[in-house]
């Protein structure tokens, strides 16, 4: 007798399965369509506004103070951490907290940014006040330019008004993701603007698998007496004995002047052995040309260049002069995969 509910019990979690996936379409759909509202603003009346504010972001000789309250306070901290790790200095005061003391955190060499959908959160009055008494600057982020935070403000960024994904039209979502896009698209412009590099960035983010990918070749790499290079015209024997010595499974050979321009591996090895093998110098047995990579390289690239390479070492060079030597496991092992 139970067994026989359990189509209709499957039919009714088919049908629930379904009605799940169709809202999941419909959310996304919606927030396609915000976001596409706000790109059009962009490129209309938004533009202006927008750029305002990257020359006013970036000539300040204090920071970003993000602030909001709600959602949109959600928003503003990650808006502050992403600015604050791409080169713009900047934190996240709450907006009821500064009320009560975290207005001393802004100083009129600051900027703050104010994150209000409907420009009229009341929490926003004290730090808006702050800002006008002390002409510390104020962008206002919002859907009203006529609310009280937009007439309020320095410069408005005025979002595209649109329709929540939420059914009741209640629970911040489309408006919510339009106050993180435009985020992103400030930080990502100041970035640009300031000449933000892959190594400034690393400095921020020295930790985890972000900071070992941002890691440089030279940084990680074996060099000096560790480095297996022998000079053309020697033999063989010295070049295994060399290789077996240093452990990488390869040599580097270089010319009279100190460039590489061969290396014998493993595979050499395999491919020329022969009875009077050891008698035959390395430029008979070694590739010529051999792969090599800038000790500039990041350790991301480096193992993206050897996997391509299929090769497990490469040599760092600098003007075709090897400084030191990477192995698969090295890059591995500081979590650049």
């Amino acid at each position: 007798m139970h067994s026989a509910h359990l189509p209709a019990q499957d039919a009714g979690l088919a049908g629930d399965a379904e009605a799940s996936l169709a809202s999941a379409d419909r959310t996304i759909e919606t927030e396609i369509a915000a976001l596409t509202a706000l790109r059009a603003a962009l490129r209309n009346g938004l533009g202006a506004p927008f750029a305002r504010t990257i020359a006013l972001m970036r000539g300040i000789r204090g920071r970003a103070i993000i602030t909001g309250i709600g959602k949109s306070g959600h928003i503003g901290t990650k808006m502050a951490a992403s600015l604050a790790s791409t080169g713009t200095p900047a934190f996240f005061v709450h907006a009821s907290e500064a009320s009560h003391g975290d207005l001393g955190m802004i100083t009129s060499d600051d900027v703050v940014v104010a994150l209000s959908w409907s420009g009229e959160t009341t929490e926003l009055a004290s730090i808006i006040g702050y800002t006008r008494r002390f002409r510390v600057p104020l962008i206002a982020i919002t859907s009203s330019e006529t609310s009280a935070l937009g007439k309020a403000a320095d410069i408005v960024l005025a979002l595209p008004k649109v329709t929540e994904a939420c059914p009741h039209g209640l629970a911040p979502t489309s408006s919510t993701l339009l106050q993180l896009a435009i985020g992103d698209a400030l930080a990502v412009a100041l970035l640009e603007a300031r000449g933000f590099t892959a190594q400034d960035f690393r400095v921020f983010h020295p930790g985890g698998k972000l900071g070992a990918s941002l890691r440089l070749a030279r940084d990680i790499m074996h060099s000096g007496a560790s480095v297996p290079l022998i000079s053309l015209g020697a033999p063989m024997r010295d070049a295994i004995v060399l290789m077996t010595q240093k452990g990488f499974g390869v040599v580097g050979v270089t010319d009279p002047d100190g460039k590489l321009v061969g290396i014998v591996t493993d595979g050499d090895l395999r491919r020329h052995i022969s009875t009077n093998f050891l008698d035959k110098s390395v430029d008979e047995i070694m590739t010529r040309k051999p792969k090599s990579i800038s000790g500039d390289l990041l350790s991301a690239a480096a193992l993206e260049f050897i996997n391509a390479a299929q090769i497990t070492s490469v040599f760092v060079v600098d003007n075709d002069c090897p400084i030191g030597i990477i192995h698969l496991h090295d890059l591995l092992r500081i979590g650049a995969a």
